[in-house]
């Protein structure tokens, strides 16, 4: 189970990241997707962005940061029990996929469907992690 959840939970801070990176620094592709993208809202596109890659780059650190942990023998000595943090950082990071799956059927003229496969997998792993996770309480309150 802990190597499930240190591959799972690196391979999507991996992948992610390259999303957080290209929006926080306004790639062309990102700023013309969210130029796109923010028309439907009336919002301003690079206030969009920015804040896209801000919530992207706290999914990220979840999803690293948890992968970090899961190495650590000894979690009692963490400040947010090891199991309670992964499962927020899954949670994180499925809503945000899920709202990321919505903009781009709602918001963009034609689906990236390559972008819409990354955030299908994050969805799936996180949704496998959170239940991984939540077998292990359940076994941790026993």
């Amino acid at each position: 189970m802990k190597k499930i959840l240190l591959i799972t939970n690196l391979l999507m801070g991996v992948v992610l990241s390259r999303f957080a990176i290209s929006k926080l620094a306004g790639w062309e592709i990102s700023v013309n997707a969210f130029i796109e993208m923010a028309k439907p809202l009336s919002i301003d596109p690079t206030f969009f962005r920015v804040f896209t890659g801000i919530i992207i780059s706290t999914v990220v650190i979840g999803y690293l940061s948890t992968a970090i942990y899961s190495l650590f023998k000894n979690k009692a000595n963490l400040k947010i029990p090891f199991t309670n943090w992964a499962i927020l950082a899954n949670l994180f990071g499925l809503l945000t996929m899920i709202g990321a799956l919505l903009a781009e059927f709602s918001l963009r003229v034609q689906p990236k469907w390559l972008l819409v496969y990354i955030a299908i997998g994050v969805i799936l792993f996180s949704a496998i992690n959170i239940f991984i996770l939540n077998k292990q309480k359940q076994i941790q309150n026993h």
